[in-house]
C-alpha cells in the first residue's frame, strides 16, 4: 500500500515541479510589498546537488535568526514557501528562511543512508549545512540562532539534522515525521515500509543511543524539540509520534511522563516535558482526526512552531507569552467576534480554533494584543472603567494603564488600572459569553491560561 501511495502521487510531484519552476521566474505569493524568494547557487559543498532558495523579508532584523524549512516528498522549496505560513511569519518577526529543494526534483530527503545518518557523512545533510553557513556569511545570519522545521520527509530530516548537528541548532519543529534512524535502509533515499507503517518500536534508551551516536563525540547542550502528528495519518503512521517522543525525551534527559497536558485549540492535544528548571524540552501535538497534511496553512500550527523555537520577536522559549487565552472554567478561548477591527467591540469566549482572532500576545509593556485584518489591537477596559461589569473591548493601542494587564501565576488576569479580574459574564460556558471586569473572587470563570 505504501508503494501504491508513492506511485499515486508521482503525478502530483510533476505538477509541483512545474509550479516550482514557475515560482523561480515570477514574484512569490502576492503579498503587498513582500520580499521575493531568491535562488542561490554555488553556496558550498553540495554532494547531492540540492537547490537553495532563501527568503529575506524586507523587515529583516539585524543579525537575524535562520530557519531551515524542509519540504516533503513530491514537494520543493518554492512549494513549501507558497503552501505554508513560515514566510508570512518571517515578514512579521524578521528572521530568514532557507527553503531547499531535493535533487532529483520532487524526491524525498535522504534520511535512510549511512552517509546521511552521521555528522559530516555526506549526502543531503552536508549540503543543507552549507546553506546555513552561506546564509550566516552572506546575509548576516546569527550562528547562535539557527532552527529547523519540516513536514513529512522534511519532518524526518528535521530529526536527522538535530541528531547530526546538535551544536548548530537551538530547536526544531518536526511535522509528521519519524524518529531519527527509523527510516534506515543503508541506501540513499530508501523507503522503509515498517517505519512508515508505525511498526518500529524501541525503548527510549535505544532510540536515544541512536541519536547520540550520530555525533558520538558531542557532549554539549541539545536542541529542544517540538513534534506534531495527526491521528488519522495513513502515510506516516501516528504511532511514530510516540516513538519520536521516546527518543527526544531520552536525549534531552527528561521523563517519559508529561509535565503538563492541555488542549490549546479544539482537537489539539498538547503535552510538555520539562526539565528540573521548568523549561520545556520536548513538546508534542496530537491533532485529532488530521491526516497527512500538517502544518495546515491558515491555522496557527506554523506560529506555534516558531513560538516554541523562540523566533517570534524574542518570546520566551519555554512556553509563554503568545497563544490562545483559555477560559479555564468554560474550556473556550477569548475571541474577537468575527475577527472584527471595529473599535469598542466587546470580547467573548468561543470554541478554540487556532485562528488569529484568538491569538493573544502579552507584551513586555503588559498589553494583551491580537492582530486581525492587518491591524494590531489591544484588550482595553472600556472607558477606563474601574467598576464591576466594565466591558473588555478591543481598541487602538495607546499605552494607557486601562490597556495593561498582569497575567498572574494564580491564573487570573488583572487590569493594572482597576485591579479587577478578567471575568466571563455570569460564569457562562456558552459560545458568545461576554468578557468583562469584575472583583476577583477565585471563581473558575476568572481563571485563564495563555499559550
Amino acid at each position: 500500500m505504501l508503494r501504491s501511495w508513492y506511485l499515486k502521487f508521482r503525478l502530483l510531484g510533476l505538477l509541483l515541479a512545474v509550479a516550482a519552476a514557475v515560482g523561480v521566474g515570477l514574484p512569490a505569493a502576492p503579498r503587498a510589498a513582500a520580499a521575493s524568494l531568491t535562488q542561490v547557487t554555488n553556496f558550498g559543498t553540495n554532494p547531492t546537488n540540492l537547490q537553495m532558495y532563501v527568503y529575506v523579508p524586507n523587515s529583516v532584523k539585524a543579525n537575524p535568526s535562520i530557519l531551515l524549512a524542509l519540504h516533503g516528498c513530491q514537494g520543493s522549496g518554492p512549494y513549501l514557501y507558497s503552501s505554508t505560513d513560515f514566510g508570512k511569519l518571517a515578514d512579521q518577526y524578521g528572521f530568514i528562511v532557507i527553503y531547499p529543494s531535493t535533487n532529483p526534483g520532487g524526491s524525498c530527503w535522504d534520511v535512510s543512508s549511512d552517509q546521511a545518518l552521521k555528522r559530516g557523512g555526506g549526502s543531503d545533510p552536508v549540503g543543507l549545512m552549507s546553506m546555513i553557513t552561506y546564509t550566516e556569511q552572506h546575509y548576516g545570519g546569527n550562528p547562535g540562532a539557527v532552527y529547523v522545521t519540516g513536514e513529512s520527509s522534511g519532518g524526518m530530516m528535521t530529526n536527522v539534522m538535530l541528531a547530526d548537528y546538535p551544536d548548530v541548532f537551538k530547536a526544531g519543529a518536526a511535522y509528521m515525521g519519524v524518529p531519527y534512524h527509523c527510516f534506515y535502509t543503508g541506501t540513499v533515499r530508501g523507503w522503509n515500509g515498517p517505519c512508515a507503517g508505525g511498526q518500529v518500536s524501541m525503548t527510549p534508551q535505544a532510540w536515544g543511543d541512536l541519536a547520540r551516536n550520530a555525533d558520538p563525540g558531542y557532549s554539549g547542550p541539545r536542541p529542544r524539540v517540538q513534534l506534531w502528528h495527526g491521528t488519522a495519518d495513513t502515510t506516516l503512521n501516528y504511532n511514530n509520534l510516540a516513538e519520536e517522543t521516546k527518543q527526544w525525551t531520552n536525549v534531552l534527559g527528561v521523563g517519559q511522563t508529561p509535565s503538563s497536558s492541555d488542549t490549546p485549540v479544539t482537537n489539539w492535544n498538547r503535552s510538555r516535558y520539562d526539565n528540573s528548571s521548568g523549561s520545556t524540552q520536548v513538546e508534542t501535538y496530537s491533532i485529532v482526526g488530521a491526516g497527512h497534511q500538517l502544518p495546515i496553512q491558515g491555522t496557527q500550527m506554523a506560529a506555534y512552531g516558531i513560538h516554541f523555537m523562540g523566533l517570534d520577536a524574542g518570546a520566551p522559549t519555554g512556553g509563554g507569552s503568545t497563544g490562545a487565552l483559555h477560559a479555564v472554567g468554560a474550556g473556550k478561548c477569548l475571541d474577537d467576534p468575527n475577527s472584527t477591527t471595529t473599535l469598542g467591540t466587546q470580547q467573548q469566549i468561543y470554541s478554540c480554533n487556532g485562528q488569529a482572532n484568538q491569538t493573544w500576545t502579552h507584551t513586555s509593556s503588559n498589553e494583551l494584543t491580537l492582530t486581525v485584518g492587518g491591524s494590531t489591537l489591544c484588550l482595553d477596559a472600556s472607558g477606563k472603567g474601574t467598576a464591576n461589569g466594565t466591558k473588555a473591548i478591543v481598541w487602538s493601542c495607546s499605552g494607557q494603564t486601562n490597556q495593561q494587564w498582569n497575567v498572574n501565576s494564580n491564573g487570573t488576569v488583572t487590569g493594572v488600572q482597576s485591579g479587577l479580574c478578567l471575568d466571563v459574564s455570569g460564569a457562562s460556558t456558552a459560545n458568545g459569553a461576554l468578557a468583562q471586569l469584575w472583583s476577583c473572587n477565585g471563581g473558575s470563570n476568572q481563571q485563564w491560561t495563555l499559550g
